[in-house]
């Protein structure tokens, strides 16, 4: 069936509501529109579904939600799992409270028990929730830092984390053997609760959440004896981070926590910035002016579900506040963690630091000098959730620190996911730690560098839309990977791995080793004096990400091969 055709079944289908309609008949003559619209199913990927919300197959609306869930229970039943259930939980986007009553009724009607939160929640929650609950599966409804026409919906394991392999593959199957809207149950609410199936959860889990979060601080007193000196600036960009960061700051003690009051409420609009994201400095004026006004040690942002952490810190020596990527807060909460451990006799002696292929290198050097097991896995925090998994089953490691490139990590094991409401948590006990010893996070950073080398590294995107979109990102993808580059500028490749692939190549004698990660679009470019390449699509947005890194002498020596590596990746693609 064309899109055409489909758009004409969608206009004449009983089971699509008036309002829907409604919306498909405004574009009518729109071919271009339609086209866009109806081409496609909206895909249910590694990682769910994302897509801008509207009427249409590629669209995110109640349809394609319940078809997604419809797919999933019909897995959770081959599961033998509908008496353990599935917590659902939401965040501030539009739409998001209609997708996640929709998912739970459809999972109702197949019998299938539900955990709703009553109000919206951080993403790491949920995670926290569903293994609290003993459930088989969990499903948020976010699109995590996307623009406000964006929504999504995230399909969590029992074991806490993403939906890994071999089920995210078998959960695909069970949603594209969905064909037919007539095969997707629902149910009434009422009926619902009535038959024991659809449970409402809020106070209690969050009081479970709070308690794991705080069982997490290495040094209560460093916060008692620094918090009426520590000034923080935080905002949750409008999203669900506000209630538990201010109640976590406030239950350890932390005195002086400035809200921006112009974030602070949930808005799927999203006034206050054109994009939801704390990687984009834009996101943060509203933040650094509060800062200014209040002289502010730490300004702290989190995503709309509250995932993601972006940070600044003031620089005493100039009075001005310096940004820190997700790496450098990465680095200062890890090395934080792995010293006070060690001086403590807690730092266990099979301890593993697990970390992302495009997360900076010197996570390497760091857990090389606290010998504790560093584990790289493929882009994606499920990936180092799963981890946690393996260690559990195999008792091999014990999980100490888990993060990645895009501002996120995870500080114990309460959740599988990356949760930026326990980085704040930890982040402000360094900052206690830095007062105590007259530092600020800027001179730990300063340090840090001086220890292990100057690690700079920068994410350059290139978004495509469309079916022309897709098509030049594979076109990209299959250039680079079948006439291997051999240097981008003077960068001399040294070996190239091809996750797709499993092999890596070694550029100095053509051998092939295996990679020993699982099958990826994705490429690698390891390259000479620590530097390196990667160039990945991305898995929820019509882009192609060129990750980039470099080590340096010093910070200004780091940032001129950073540009000279940049303009040489992105030179050899243009």
């Amino acid at each position: 069936m064309c899109y055409m055709e489909t758009y004409e079944s969608w206009l004449a289908s009983e089971y699509i509501d008036s309002e829907t309609k409604e919306e498909l008949r405004q574009i009518a003559g729109n071919e271009k529109e339609i086209e866009d619209r109806f081409y496609k199913d909206l895909e249910f990927g590694t990682g769910g579904l994302r897509g801008v919300i509207g009427a249409g197959t590629n669209r995110l609306n109640i349809y394609t939600v319940r078809k997604a869930t419809q797919g999933l229970a019909n897995f959770i039943i081959s599961e033998k799992g509908q008496n353990k259930g599935v917590a659902i939980a939401y965040d501030s986007r539009h739409m998001s409270p209609e997708f996640s009553k929709e998912a739970a009724l459809c999972l109702n009607a197949n019998g299938i028990k539900t955990y709703r939160f009553d109000t919206l929640r951080p993403t790491p929650e949920l995670s926290f929730a569903l293994r609290e609950l003993g459930c088989i599966a969990g499903i948020v409804i976010t699109a995590s830092h996307n623009p406000p026409e964006y929504n999504g919906y995230k399909v969590y394991w029992e074991d806490g984390a993403q939906i890994t392999a071999p089920k995210d593959k078998q959960i695909i199957t069970e949603v594209n053997n969905v064909t037919d809207l007539g095969q997707v149950k629902t149910m009434d609410e009422a009926a619902a609760v009535s038959e024991g199936l659809y449970h409402t959860i809020g106070q209690e889990i969050d009081d479970k959440y709070m308690a794991a979060l705080k069982a997490q601080i290495i040094h209560p007193e460093y916060i008692q004896k620094a918090a009426d000196a520590i000034k923080i600036v935080y905002t949750p960009l409008h999203g669900t981070g506000n209630i538990p960061v201010r109640r976590v700051l406030k239950e350890l003690g932390f005195k002086n926590v400035y809200v921006v009051p112009q974030q602070e409420l949930p808005d799927g609009d999203f006034p206050t910035v054109s994009y939801p994201n704390p990687e984009d400095p834009k996101a943060f004026e509203l933040a650094l002016n509060l800062a200014e006004e209040v002289d502010a040690d730490i300004v702290l942002a989190t995503d709309p579900d509250a995932d993601r952490l972006g940070v600044y810190a003031k620089d005493t020596s100039t009075g001005k506040y310096i940004s820190f990527t997700g790496n450098m807060s990465g680095m200062l909460i890890a090395r934080y963690i792995l010293s006070q451990r060690k001086a403590a006799g807690t730092l266990p002696k099979n301890g593993a630091l697990v970390k992302t292929i495009v997360t900076t290198n010197m996570a390497d050097v760091l857990a090389a000098d606290y010998q504790v097991k560093l584990i790289e896995v493929l882009t994606g925090f499920k990936y180092i959730g799963e981890q946690i998994k393996f260690f559990e089953q195999n008792h091999d490691y014990q999980y100490v620190f888990g993060l990645e490139e895009s501002y996120g990590c995870l500080v114990g094991t309460h959740a599988r996911d990356k949760d930026a409401v326990v980085a704040v948590m930890a982040l402000c006990e360094v900052a206690a730690y830095c007062k105590l010893s007259r530092k600020t996070l800027w001179d730990q950073m300063i340090e840090i560098y001086e220890t292990y080398g100057y690690y700079k590294e920068d994410l350059k995107s290139i978004t495509l839309k469309g079916i022309d979109g897709v098509e030049k990102i594979q076109s990209i993808m299959n250039g680079l990977r079948n006439e291997p580059v051999k240097a981008f500028g003077t960068f001399k490749v040294l070996r190239m791995r091809d996750y797709k692939a499993d092999k890596v190549l070694d550029m100095s004698d053509g051998t092939e080793t295996k990679t020993g990660l699982p099958n990826s679009n994705v490429l690698y470019y390891e390259l000479e004096n620590d530097a390196w390449c990667c160039a990945r699509p991305s898995g929820t947005e019509p882009k192609i990400k060129f990750y980039i890194g470099v080590k340096g002498k010093t910070l200004s020596d780091a940032e001129e091969k950073l540009k000279l590596l940049t303009d040489a990746v992105m030179g050899q693609i243009q």
